[in-house]
C-alpha cells in the first residue's frame, strides 16, 4: 500500500511531464517502464537497507526463530524476492494510468 500511494502521488503529481512526453512521442509502453523503473529503484533501496538491518541485528532474533537458523539464505532471498513482486504489482497500477494520459488533456491538467 505503501509503495502504490507514493508512486501513485508522483504520478499525479507528474501529470503535465507524462503528457509532455507522451505529446514528443514516448509510447505507452515506455512511460509503463519508466513509472515501474522509478518504483523498482525504491523497492530494490529498501530490500538491501531491509537486508542489512536484518543480518545487523540477527543476534536479537535468533532466540525466537525455530527450525531456521538467523541467517537463512532462502528465507532472505525468499521473502526479498516476494517483496519485490508486491512492490512491482503496486507500481504497476499507476503506470498503467499514466500511459493512458491523454495528451491534450495532461497539457491543460493543472
Amino acid at each position: 500500500m505503501g509503495i502504490y500511494g507514493v508512486i501513485a502521488y508522483s504520478v499525479t503529481q507528474r501529470t503535465h511531464e507524462i503528457g509532455i512526453r507522451m505529446a514528443l512521442g514516448a509510447g505507452p509502453h515506455s512511460m509503463t517502464t519508466l513509472i515501474v523503473g522509478e518504483g523498482a529503484v525504491l523497492a530494490l533501496m529498501g530490500i538491501a537497507i531491509g537486508i542489512v538491518a536484518s543480518l545487523v541485528l540477527t543476534r536479537l532474533i535468533a532466540s525466537f526463530l525455530f527450525g531456521v537458523t538467523a541467517t537463512d539464505p532462502a528465507t532472505f532471498c525468499g521473502v526479498s524476492l516476494l517483496l519485490t513482486l508486491v512492490a512491482l504489482a503496486g507500481c504497476y497500477i499507476p503506470a498503467r494510468r499514466a500511459a493512458r494520459v491523454d495528451p491534450m488533456v495532461a497539457l491543460r491538467y493543472e
